[in-house]
């Protein structure tokens, strides 16, 4: 749908917070330091954890499989470096959650990535595709962490016909993606068009907020010439990258309550996975590093980071100078998505876009009040919920009504949250009714 006042592709509902990316958009991806160990955790994506398939003392190299399952929705993890085992032990990762770790002392000296020659890129099927995504580990990389591979795999009575590239970056601080499309368009062109072979779609579309118009204008002289592709200028509000918000958005589909994208025809994938899938494809490089941002009023140089998956957050704060100030909080992900850390010693994994440092006076924390009924946080929810009633619910452990109203149709956007003018954490209330749906439904 269009936007009445600005005439720019958008969704109803959503919010514009203070978006703050001039802190590291102007800065140029650098590649961070090895840091003295990585933590790899064998579970970094929905689905089936891995099995270790290395032990204490073993001497890995770089890219060297080092978790695996059998199971389809799954996805292979990487050594990141090249060094020896330390161990494998259970760590507590970024969500609080105690997660099976290989713990690798890398060496001095790091090799550089040996790329390996394979087949031309026009000749890959769409099984090959696939299956190189999956031996790559990929999974998405804006946040969500679903295996690639399955993406690539919908059902045969739901064809794919638009694939759309999330360029959005609708989330406050983040600038990863931007400085990506700044730097390497033409590889997520690549990356795009193999997303379409391997699903058969005839029709790509790259999605980007109006505050990104250098990436607009580099990423539209890349698919010059390529009638079925386009670029999509949409309205700056959050959250515009929301899988379906996006579809929407560009398309005017709607995927139903509980459905998937290729319900409707479509396939979204995340910018980060479409160069890691070129990457993978081209050179047969597994998923051991990424880009991501480093930023927020107390860190002492926003930066924009290619770093290996396990460096812990500490590694990377002090790559950026260290903090500026006393810290008010420190967040793994962006501000309205992310999760908030009570150290620096998780380490990074596949989903992680940004590592985030705010200081006291930018924060507006408050202790929760009783709800005024005003019903903003009905107003600006992108998937028409009522948060306040699932609030409600939850308070009272009626889990059955908290999924009547929608709770696990809610995908976490906080823009309830962030309305409210009661601090209501309805986020947090949200997570508990899924914790606790889930658990009902197992019995």
């Amino acid at each position: 749908m269009m936007s009445a006042k600005t005439g720019l592709k958008t969704f109803k509902g959503g919010i514009h917070p203070p978006y703050n990316k001039e802190l590291a958009s102007g800065k140029a991806v650098r590649e961070a330091k090895v840091p003295d160990v990585v933590i790899i955790p064998l579970s970094q994506h929905i689905g089936a954890p891995n099995e270790a398939l290395v032990g204490t003392g073993d001497r890995v190299e770089l890219g060297q499989k080092i978790g695996g399952s059998e199971a389809f929705v799954s996805a292979p993890v990487h050594s990141s470096v090249a060094g020896v085992v330390k161990e494998v032990a259970e760590v507590t990762g970024f969500n609080g959650e105690k997660v099976s770790c290989v713990i690798i002392t890398p060496d001095a000296e790091q090799p550089a990535f040996e790329k390996k020659s394979g087949k031309e890129l026009d000749g890959l099927s769409g099984e090959e595709i696939r299956q190189i995504a999956r031996e790559a580990g990929l999974v998405g990389m804006g946040g969500a962490a679903f295996p690639t591979h399955v993406k690539l795999t919908p059902p045969q009575d739901k064809p794919v016909d638009t694939v759309i590239i999330n360029a959005v970056e609708c989330e406050p601080y983040l600038t990863c993606d931007h400085r990506t499309m700044l730097e390497r368009p033409s590889d997520i062109v690549r990356g795009l068009k193999l997303f379409m072979k391997a699903v058969g779609a005839r029709k790509g579309i790259i999605g980007i907020e109006a505050n990104k118009m250098d990436a607009v204008d580099a990423m539209s002289s890349t698919i010059s010439g390529e009638p079925d592709l386009s670029v999509q200028v949409m309205e700056v509000k959050y959250p515009e990258g929301a899988e379906k918000m996006l579809i929407c958005a560009l398309t005017g589909r709607k995927v139903p309550p509980g459905k998937l994208p290729s319900e409707v025809g479509c396939l979204v994938q995340n910018v980060g996975t479409a160069v890691a899938l070129y990457e993978a494809a081209a050179w047969g490089k597994p998923l051991y590093e990424r880009v991501l941002t480093v930023t927020g009023q107390g860190i002492k140089e926003p930066s924009n980071l290619l770093a290996r998956i396990g460096t812990p957050v500490s590694a990377l704060l002090d790559d950026c100078g260290g903090f500026l100030g006393e810290p008010g909080k420190l967040v793994m992900g962006g501000p309205m998505t992310g999760w908030a850390q009570p150290d620096d010693s998780a380490p990074i994994v596949k989903g992680t876009s940004g590592i985030l440092v705010l200081t006291g006076d930018t924060m507006d924390v408050k202790l929760e009040e009783e709800c005024v009924r005003c019903g903003k946080c009905v107003d600006v929810c992108p998937m028409f919920l009522l948060p306040n009633f699932i609030v409600q619910a939850v308070k009272k452990e009626q889990w059955d009504r908290a999924e009547m109203w929608g709770a696990l149709d809610c995908f976490e956007c906080g823009c309830c949250s962030f309305t409210c003018p009661s601090y209501i954490p309805h986020v947090d209330y949200v997570r508990r009714a899924k914790v606790e749906i889930a658990a009902l439904k197992r019995r």
